[in-house]
């Protein structure tokens, strides 16, 4: 299925890149190449970080992460459909608010996506000026249960504050420093590839080889693990990095 936006979406004038703030991270979850592209690029120029998944299965698995600002779902999708993958986090009590993208667009279609965990509906095709302020009417909505505190052991970042404790012991660290560790407490025990910390904290869409990653964990524990303190950031031979509470 080809994509043609909306009448009027032409010549309209887009705000800074970095109007929307470094933290608004949406997850898109379109197996249309072409829509995700064109997608991708319009909220990128409004400032918001986009994570492209083209599948339902992974999709969802990604959206279980916790560390998203929204979704932008699509309504058939392989693997998993778009309504199933809304099912599925509402039962396991996902707050992030959902968009929902579909080619159907009758009144019956548009309230099986609310119903199925949806918190707005939006036709194809569509103006991308619609879509952005949808996003925006969504993301100044309160989200009721949302984490503001990780904790793993001694651990604790504030999301809101910005702040990172380790027993008591304050921890300055740099906005990129921050991005990694609360990527790593959103998952703890779990061992994260190099990919997968290139993809998800970067944002990078393509792996090249790259020291990157192992730079910034570097620094990264030498902030966090004290020289008397038990180590908490770990390196998995030939898998990647895990970060856990010590023993």
């Amino acid at each position: 299925m080809s994509f043609v936006p909306a009448a009027g979406d032409k010549g309209e004038a887009k705000p800074a890149a970095t109007a929307a703030g470094p933290e608004i991270r949406i997850l898109l979850i379109e197996d249309d190449g072409e829509i995700a592209e064109e997608i991708i690029d319009d909220l990128t120029d409004r400032g918001y970080e986009v994570i492209h998944v083209a599948d339902g299965v992974q999709g969802l698995e990604r959206a279980r992460g916790g560390d998203l600002s929204l979704l932008i779902v699509d309504r058939l999708l392989p693997g998993l459909d778009g309504l199933a993958i809304l099912e599925t986090l509402r039962r396991e009590k996902v707050p992030t608010p959902a968009l929902v993208l579909s080619a159907l667009g009758d009144v019956d279609d548009r309230v099986s996506g609310l119903k199925a965990g949806g918190d707005d509906y939006l036709a194809k095709p569509f103006a991308f000026v619609e879509l952005a302020a949808r996003i925006e009417a969504l993301l100044r909505r309160p989200v009721l249960g949302r984490e503001t505190v990780l904790r793993v052991g001694p651990l604790e970042l504030d999301l809101v504050d910005r702040t990172v404790f380790r027993a008591g012991r304050a921890i300055e660290l740099l906005p990129r420093e921050f991005k990694l560790l609360e990527y790593l407490m959103r998952r703890p025990g779990q061992v994260m590839t190099r990919a997968m910390l290139l993809g998800d904290v970067w944002n990078y869409r393509f792996v090249t080889v790259t020291n990157l990653v192992d730079v910034h964990i570097g620094k990264l524990r030498r902030k966090i693990d004290g020289p008397d303190e038990p180590q908490m950031i770990h390196t998995i031979r030939g898998a990647g990095f895990m970060l856990s509470a010590p023993q």
